[in-house]
């Protein structure tokens, strides 16, 4: 005889057996909030992924006419707006970078730790920004470890030999002058036209002649 598996054997079922009231209620939450991200991915985040990517190009216009003040004061509303956004991290790179033509490198350094870009090369380049606030503040130490950072995240002929070069005068500020030789050595071995340019043998000579002194 076949089992009754009416409606209401399996409300009874349902009421009985706590283990099924459990999945039943797991599956009820797993749906709700699968369906509560996709609404948020749809109608909050992406509408303001969008926004952001559009109106930090106000502030990036000030900063690109020299118009330091108007940029910070348009940046700084995009970083609390959009924080956590692609367009509200770039915002924060550029309003950092203000931030620095101001002078105020503690402020700057303390909004470039929290800029978070997915993009390799702007990585690299707020890991060199991070460095030169260092440097500015006369933290030679961290400074040249941010370069050498820096100088890994993105291989390329522009940011790597000139982060490798900060770093070996980096070095040099702190009488350590085996890395300060080892930086620049890597400029002259493989960035040739960046090396030539700066004349890489006059550092790696002076490098060399204070580690024997």
């Amino acid at each position: 005889m076949l089992e009754d598996i009416s409606g209401e054997k399996i409300k009874e079922q349902f009421r009985s057996n706590k283990t099924v009231r459990l999945i039943t209620l797991i599956m009820s939450i797993l749906i709700i909030l699968t369906l509560g991200y996709f609404l948020y991915r749809q109608f909050i985040f992406i509408p303001a992924e969008e926004k952001s990517n559009k109106n930090y190009w106000v502030g990036l216009n000030y900063a690109s006419k020299d118009s330091t003040d108007l940029a910070i004061e348009e940046l700084k509303l995009q970083v609390n707006k959009y924080d956590g956004k692609k367009g509200g991290e770039i915002s924060q790179f550029v309003y950092a970078r203000q931030l620095m033509n101001q002078g105020l490198f503690e402020e700057a350094l303390k909004e470039l730790k929290k800029v978070d870009i997915s993009n390799t090369f702007l990585s690299a380049m707020t890991e060199g920004l991070q460095a030169d606030c260092m440097s500015e503040l006369e933290n030679y130490e961290e400074a040249y470890t941010k370069y050498i950072n820096a100088a890994k995240i993105s291989n390329n002929e522009f940011t790597t030999p000139m982060y490798l070069m900060k770093a070996g005068l980096c070095a040099e500020e702190t009488k350590n002058f085996d890395k300060a030789t080892e930086a620049y050595e890597e400029i002259k071995n493989n960035y040739t036209a960046f090396g030539s340019q700066k004349s890489i043998e006059k550092y790696i000579a002076r490098a060399k002649n204070k580690t024997t002194n």
